[in-house]
């Protein structure tokens, strides 16, 4: 357990990781989880604080990205027509805290695989995409993100991106709003608890969203496809092993 004093390093972690993710068209509540975990907050209130700061994060990307691309509508809709109702349900359900951090963790080694190159390189076309993929991706993503307490967004953009269905801003763009919608969605399924928020995490948000709002306008605006793919792996391949061992 930390200290008060350690406390305040949130202060400085949480906005640092809603900058990375928020850089790459993502949210952060996998970063968000573990370093509240790490710090000793309850499970309880682990889960919706992540979501509620993966909503403000995720929409802030979106609304960036949005406008440095044209937005795959019709991709994002044959994946968020059941992936809403399935990250419902499944915040409905509540793991054991230590099981969905290393079901998570796991997750996350397989597309730093694909960014470090140690997948085959695909030839650049992309696989037809067939009217029955994206409802079925979206709905056991969906159903994994509300599990586990995320929007999905660090399952769905490197499938996006292996199976050559959008480029990385598009990826960007399309993840930020699924992660969105599919955190609403997993609040809600998981508000049945009822648990009230400590005061020093309703402090902690305002610096995050900031610190992600930076991100997503350096990450639409500034940084090239390239560098996004290389911070996204980073951003992974450190959440991955902190919830590995946590």
């Amino acid at each position: 357990m930390w200290g008060e004093e350690s406390i305040y390093l949130l202060f400085i972690l949480m906005p640092f990781a809603s900058f990375l993710y928020a850089s790459v068209g993502h949210g952060g509540a996998s970063s968000y989880l573990m370093f509240l975990a790490i710090f000793g907050f309850a499970p309880e209130e682990i889960r919706p604080t992540a979501l509620i700061l993966n909503m403000m994060v995720s929409l802030v990307a979106f609304l960036n990205y949005r406008k440095v691309t044209v937005f795959p509508l019709t991709l994002f809709l044959s994946l968020i027509v059941f992936s809403v109702p399935a990250a419902y349900f499944g915040g409905k359900i509540l793991l054991d805290a230590d099981i969905y951090k290393k079901i998570l963790g796991v997750l996350l080694l397989f597309p730093v695989l694909k960014f470090a190159g140690i997948f085959p390189v695909s030839s650049g076309e992309k696989i037809n995409r067939s009217w029955w993929m994206g409802p079925i991706l979206g709905l056991i993503i969906g159903f994994v993100s509300g599990l586990i307490g995320i929007g999905g967004g660090i399952i769905l953009s490197p499938i996006i991106l292996m199976l050559g269905w959008a480029n990385v801003k598009e990826t960007a763009a399309l993840s930020a709003l699924f992660i969105f919608l599919n955190s609403v969605a997993g609040f809600f399924g998981a508000n049945s608890l009822q648990v009230e928020i400590s005061p020093e995490l309703w402090m902690l948000m305002p610096l995050t969203v900031i610190g992600g709002i930076l991100g997503a306008y350096f990450g639409a605006q500034k940084f090239s496809p390239k560098t996004l793919k290389y911070v996204l792996a980073f951003v992974l391949l450190f959440a991955s092993v902190k919830l590995i061992l946590s």
